[in-house]
């Protein structure tokens, strides 16, 4: 079996590629490799993987379909985990149009390409806890109205959920809608919260503490998601599946992968300097345009399908974050 991965240089992209590689499929990367953050440390998750024979990456940008298509051309690809995408919150508040692009117009060529492909089993796509937006009702589920993102990277992820549910309406697609919540551990992303923190307290630098630390994030471990994923890709959604979206008889589901446990951000800092062996200097700073107050995974619909069961607990899942972290860094 040929899997299609996009971003497969990010965070999460690298890891499920490791998986899959690691277990005899043929994959298939493909990253535009952009210098959102450091192209070194992609180019670093990139190495794990070039070692696999049925491992082929492409540095290409599924944004420009003609270059998509040429190089999936006879590939005979039957799933495609569609992870690349602008990522970031704050980001999207001064740079809109790469958010437009990658995540949009992206996305509509990642719809197309399935189309176009013989014997399509599945499609998984990132979709993101930011669609809740200014909901309040705690946890969150995907039955509840995702009408009000507070940040256009949101309204991108939830453009996607639409794009996604007329394409299995309207050609019979299988595609399964992943929203992640507040992903973690080794490989990170430098512009998340364990790397700028744990940068800052090691170089003894203050931290921006935001809402004055009240704030909650339901931390997943990367082990965790990448659990939750495999188990959704085996088990495509068909045509009036009792999870389609929203009554729906197309098949198209959607999922919250999430810890289901939030955990106070000032817990968080805590077990950080745990990990690191040394305290934060703290700045407390008023809550940030766009940022959401509290994220809280409602895990029971991929529990019942799956049996998701997230394992990791913050202190674990932060210390090994840590320990990789100097690793990479050189950091006796």
């Amino acid at each position: 079996m040929t899997i299609l991965i996009t971003g497969a240089a990010g965070f999460i992209g690298s890891h499920i590629a490791q998986q899959y590689c690691t277990h005899g499929y043929d994959v298939i990367g493909i990253d535009n490799l952009n210098d959102y953050y450091s192209v070194d440390l992609k180019q670093a998750r990139l190495s794990n993987l070039k070692h696999h024979k049925n491992f082929n990456f492409f540095h290409t940008d599924f944004a420009d379909k003609a270059a998509l298509f040429a190089q999936t051309q006879n590939k005979k690809i039957q799933k495609i985990i569609h992870l690349g995408a602008q990522a970031g919150v704050r980001y999207s508040l001064k740079n809109p149009d790469v958010y437009i692009n990658s995540n949009l117009i992206g996305h509509a060529n990642i719809l197309e390409l399935a189309r176009s492909l013989d014997s399509f089993e599945h499609l998984i796509y990132a979709s993101s806890s930011s669609v809740y937006g200014a909901n309040t009702k705690q946890p969150f589920a995907e039955t509840d109205p995702v009408n009000l993102p507070v940040s256009l990277y949101a309204a991108t992820k939830r453009s996607n959920e639409l794009m996604s549910q007329s394409y299995a309406h309207l050609y019979g697609i299988p595609q399964t809608g992943l929203r992640l919540f507040t992903v973690y551990g080794p490989w990170g992303r430098p512009d998340m919260a364990p790397w700028l923190f744990t940068d800052a307290i090691i170089n003894e630098r203050p931290i921006k503490v935001f809402n004055h630390g009240d704030m909650a994030r339901d931390f997943t471990f990367i082990d965790d998601i990448v659990d939750g994923i495999t188990g959704l890709v085996k088990t495509p959604p068909s045509k009036g599946g009792v999870n389609n979206y929203e009554g729906s008889p197309s098949p198209h589901r959607i999922y919250n992968i999430g810890n289901n446990q939030p955990e106070n951000l000032m817990k968080f800092i805590s077990c950080l300097e745990n990990a690191i062996g040394k305290k934060a200097i703290k700045v407390f700073e008023d809550l940030q345009d766009g940022d959401l107050k509290e994220t809280t995974a409602n895990i029971d619909a991929i529990h019942a399908l799956t049996g998701f069961t997230p394992k990791t607990q913050l202190q674990d899942g932060l210390n090994s974050f840590v320990e990789w972290f100097k690793t990479y860094h050189k950091i006796s």
